[in-house]
């Protein structure tokens, strides 16, 4: 992955510096050098950028003042001569402050610390429990942990590891909350963790000493869901 990146900095030699930083970086990729937030704030406007190199005294507008006016920025390096701008610019959750001169480990820390933030920022949260609410309090239930959910009319009965757990809903809307991956609907009143099927016996499945029904409204789909998983855990 690659960061788009922008230098802005008023002094020549400060964006030549930078400019010869990124070159040797090759996850960086330079998309726009500017010589004022002026002019960074119109380049904005039509070029994406995800790391800017942002030095803070500059006429016209100050770096501070451009952050302040942008709705949703993109990842910020505070390059500047002054320390007393470090508080300030952390309040606006910059990625880092640099103080000039910059030596090239100083940067080199700085641009990684940015890239793990957005690559962290973009790999998806992936949750494995599911609460649910009992005639007492909500409880926490790992994905991996369920066995099998059995509905009756509008409460739902989650057969775990641990035992199990009555609610008052319904099966379609814990149907929807679980992941369609790991779960499957094999009966108008059960659903099954594929995971936990030891055997499929005619129109029963086996889970543990438990002998779950396979109606033949959800038979084709649910066997083709099953084995297509069992084929890619095996693979």
């Amino acid at each position: 992955m690659k960061l788009k990146c922008i230098i802005t900095d008023d002094e020549p030699i400060a964006r030549k510096g930078l400019q010869s930083y990124v070159e040797r970086i090759n996850f960086l990729e330079l998309v726009g050098v500017c010589e004022d937030a002026i002019q960074l704030n119109n380049q904005l406007k039509s070029q994406q950028a995800d790391l800017l190199f942002l030095d803070i005294e500059m006429p016209y507008m100050t770096g501070i003042e451009l952050l302040n006016s942008l709705s949703n920025p993109p990842k910020v390096i505070i390059t500047s001569a002054y320390a007393e701008y470090a508080i300030k610019g952390y309040d606006l959750e910059v990625s880092d402050y640099l103080l000039k001169p910059i030596s090239f480990d100083r940067f080199l820390k700085a641009v990684n610390k940015a890239y793990d933030q957005l690559i962290s920022s973009q790999t998806p949260v992936v949750q494995d429990y599911l609460f649910v609410k009992t005639s007492l309090k909500l409880e926490k239930i790992r994905f991996n942990d369920m066995r099998f959910i059995e509905g009756v009319e509008n409460y739902v009965a989650i057969y775990s590891s641990d035992g199990k757990i009555i609610t008052h809903t319904t099966l379609r809307t814990i149907l929807q909350k679980l992941p369609p991956e790991r779960f499957v609907q094999v009966h108008k009143s059960y659903l099954v963790n594929i995971d936990k099927i030891d055997s499929i016996e005619g129109n029963l499945l086996g889970i543990g000493k438990n002998k779950i029904p396979l109606s033949r409204t959800y038979k084709e789909t649910a066997l083709e869901i099953i084995l297509k998983n069992k084929l890619l855990k095996d693979g």
